[in-house]
């Protein structure tokens, strides 16, 4: 045989291993192996640590909250730099039609989709820590900022009339363009600096993890029902049918009804326009994909549609001749900087935090793909931070909010940018646009533009795909995703993103309340222990039950663990104590009446008497006074035989209950005494109660809620359940031959006062007052 096939086979002494060790209890392995948690430091010295400042410290600091300092001075000069300059050329051609296209999203001229390419990506260069990102619009934010903008500032806000028209009373309802959209600007400005207030405390507060509440199947339902909406409202752009500017709860579905409605003034030019150029940008699109190993450079079919259709506008001139509608004017040059309007934030607060917390998603779940490809890490709160003041710049600059567009960032990486000087020279491209190219787009039809980005939405709509695949991994996830969809098609992207988030931590809380359990069995010859109701060859230990929970204990579930600890033993602890009770109350009574006999051996019955001795358990009590002899007898019951009464007690074929909390991560104070509860309800019944695979932080826990005492004590906690299991069966050893189920008690054949017992279940305050009267009946 060769010597690499003897290398493979495994040596026979690894194949398997023996243990040789003391059974630990919680106290005996921490008697063995002290614990010594590090003390806090001082106080004085994490002060002084704090305010402890080193030229080393400062610089890192500084590199914290800009992190340009850290990469640019390993910039690469010879190996990255041509390849940033043709990246970044490539994505600012592609960001200069993407900024005029989402501009439609927000409901503001297109001129200012321009601004919204331009002004995030100066500040991100400098804040941001991922370097293949593209920062500007994308077309879900967009939307959402453009709902707010349309509900806070409808057409109807700006009706005027208009004497010149022709209509049935000789006037026409006019709207007022130019202060519309002034209007218009002025709130989505706004918007975008709120969100960026809101965006750098986040980042300040270090809540960078809020993101993580957003769970995949979420956010793919949810950009998947954006894409929908996205393209129901540039739907009515390519066909170019005027609708209402609906909002709010079914506000899609109303446009859509309003748009087939008004079919008949399709604007033939405008739709073959929008479908010609949907097919080119999707058949091209696909073809970059394909081929992208053997294509050095996408083809930036956006930019080549858009010249080509800008040149037919203006050499048939479709406004004049087919009344297409055409962007009209962009303008030339830099507006200066306005202040927000303050008064406006109280109406906008809720929805800026939803952007503020989508828009961060996108940016940093984009990041993350390319920094895991690359190698780099990203930091979630300082992108927070990075986004946050981009936002409040560009907001002074009349820009919409800016994160990242998966199409964009996508060419920016595919075209070799290596850093964010791709995305700086792409900001130079966009803005030679708006300085020079801005007067040569103003022929080009609205209807391409919304095409472009109806194109675009091609990578969010095959998320439905995903959909098949999730139900068959994880059913739960999948019905978070149609969840998230229909919610936020039908309620909004506001609403429904929040009504999604809702249901996802339903879900979750759901799973923790009704969490999988059962009762464990040993696998014979080994240390493991599996459920019994999935292997065939496991164990149950004799007269041992074992219960596995796996969930945080707490009050919402504790329901659940006692209504499966009842399952996995077969009785409820409480009723048979009860019924014991019972039992006993009825066999005085008939030894007080002479119907019974006492002896050290049991209760038999007086030979003679007939068989009245059986009572039912209905009959009602007597209170006679009988003449019975004084004499102490001590006697046996065995409570799983056949008794002198007809009582029905439960059979109890366990002596001992282990409780399995290797997935127990936590207890809060209802659980810690509903426990203790437990282990008192079953040692009533001579059920001795165990726990194994503990946290150790649960035993910190239990001591701090009071929880040890002389019933519920350390050494019933043990390392393992084979550890639990091992010393059971020691104490069973050492018990002999009695049989554990049986309890003695004595009877005074003289006590004629009949005794008081309670049937129902107490609280854990009052169980102490049913052992006594156990107490009282056996002395």
């Amino acid at each position: 045989m060769a010597t690499g096939e003897h290398a493979a086979e495994p040596l026979p002494e690894l194949g398997h291993y023996v243990i040789a060790r003391p059974i630990y209890s919680a106290a005996a392995f921490q008697e063995e192996n002290e614990r010594r948690p590090p003390p806090p430091p001082p106080l004085r010295e994490r002060a002084q640590a704090a305010c402890r400042c080193s030229r080393k410290r400062a610089f890192q600091i500084a590199k914290t909250f800009l992190p340009i300092l850290d990469w640019l001075p390993n910039y690469r000069v010879r190996e990255w730099l041509i390849s940033d300059i043709i990246s970044g050329v490539s994505t600012g051609l592609v960001a200069t039609l993407q900024g005029l296209a989402y501009a439609l999203l927000v409901a503001v001229p297109v001129g200012y989709g321009l601004y919204s390419a331009f002004f995030p990506i100066l500040t991100y260069f400098f804040l941001g820590t991922s370097k293949h990102i593209s920062v500007g619009p994308f077309p879900v934010v967009s939307l959402m900022v453009g709902s707010v903008v349309l509900s806070m500032a409808p057409d109807d806000n700006f009706l005027i009339d208009g004497s010149n028209a022709t209509g049935i009373n000789g006037t026409e309802t006019l709207i007022d363009t130019e202060a519309r959209d002034a209007q218009r600007v002025l709130i989505a400005s706004s918007l975008t600096f709120l969100v960026g207030i809101l965006q750098v405390i986040f980042g300040v507060l270090q809540i960078g993890f809020i993101v993580r509440y957003l769970a995949d199947p979420l956010v793919g339902g949810f950009t998947t029902a954006a894409a929908f909406q996205v393209f129901v409202s540039q739907l009515k752009i390519v066909l170019n049918v005027s609708t209402k500017n609906y909002n709010g709860v079914l506000s899609i579905i109303y446009t859509l009804i309003e748009i087939f409605e008004r079919i008949g003034t399709t604007n033939i030019a405008d739709l073959v326009a929008g479908l010609l150029t949907i097919f080119v940008c999707m058949v091209v699109k696909e073809i970059n994909d394909r081929f992208k190993h053997k294509i050095p450079i996408p083809i930036p079919i956006e930019v080549i549609v858009t010249i080509v259709a800008t040149g037919i506008s203006y050499a048939v001139d479709l406004e004049t001749k087919y009344n297409a509608g055409i962007v009209k004017s962009i303008p030339r040059g830099f507006l200066p900087p306005k202040p927000p309007d303050v008064s406006l934030f109280s109406q906008m607060i809720a929805a800026s935090f939803s952007i503020a917390i989508v828009a961060y998603a996108i940016a940093v779940s984009v990041g993350k793909v390319y920094a895991t490809k690359y190698d780099y890490a990203i930091d979630g709160n300082q992108e927070f931070i990075a986004f946050g003041i981009s936002n409040i710049f560009s907001g002074a600059f009349s820009c919409f909010v800016a994160t990242t567009a998966l199409s964009r960032t996508a060419v920016q990486e595919s075209t070799g940018g290596k850093t964010q000087v791709a995305g700086i020279i792409s900001a130079g491209i966009v803005l030679i646009a708006i300085v020079a190219l801005g007067k040569l787009l103003e022929p080009l039809q609205k209807s391409v533009l919304a095409a472009v980005v109806i194109a675009n939405l091609k990578g969010m709509f095959m998320q439905v795909f995903d959909v098949p695949r999730l139900w068959r991994q994880n059913k739960v996830d999948a019905m978070i995703w149609v969840f998230t969809c229909v919610a936020s098609i039908i309620l909004g992207l506001d609403l429904g993103l929040l009504a999604g988030l809702l249901f996802g931590l339903l879900t979750v809380v759901l799973r923790i309340q009704f969490p999988s359990w059962g009762g464990l069995g040993n696998i014979p010859g080994t240390d493991i222990y599996k459920k019994v109701k999935d292997y065939k060859n496991v164990i149950e230990p004799e007269g041992v039950k074992i219960l596995k929970f796996s969930s945080p204990i707490f009050y919402a579930n504790i329901d659940g663990l006692k209504s499966s600890l009842k399952s996995t033993v077969g009785f409820d602890a409480v009723k048979v104590y009860n019924k014991r009770l019972k039992a006993l109350r009825k066999i005085q009574k008939l030894i007080k009446k002479g119907k019974l006999k006492a002896t050290k051996n049991g209760i038999i019955s007086e030979p003679g008497i007939s068989n009245e001795a059986f009572e039912t358990d209905g009959e009602p009590e007597e209170n006679d006074d009988i003449q019975v002899p004084t004499k102490e007898v001590e006697i046996q019951v065995d409570w799983n035989s056949e008794l002198p009464v007809k009582v029905n007690i439960p059979k109890v074929p366990i002596h001992s209950l282990i409780f399995d909390f290797g997935a127990v991560t936590f207890l809060d104070i209802v659980a810690v005494r509903s426990i203790k509860t437990i282990i008192r309800e079953f040692e009533r019944i001579d059920v001795r109660v165990y726990f194994a695979s503990y946290q150790d932080n649960l035993i910190s826990q239990l001591e701090r809620s009071a929880f040890f005492d002389d019933i519920a004590r350390k050494d019933i906690f043990f390392l393992t359940v084979h550890d639990a299991v091992l010393y059971i069966k020691n104490q069973m050893a050492y018990s002999g031959n009695q049989d554990p189920i049986l309890e003695k008690i004595s009877l005074m054949q003289e006590s004629k006062e009949p005794l008081e017992f309670t049937e129902r279940s107490h609280p854990d305050d009052e169980l102490d007052v049913q052992e006594e009267a156990m107490r009282r009946l056996a002395s």
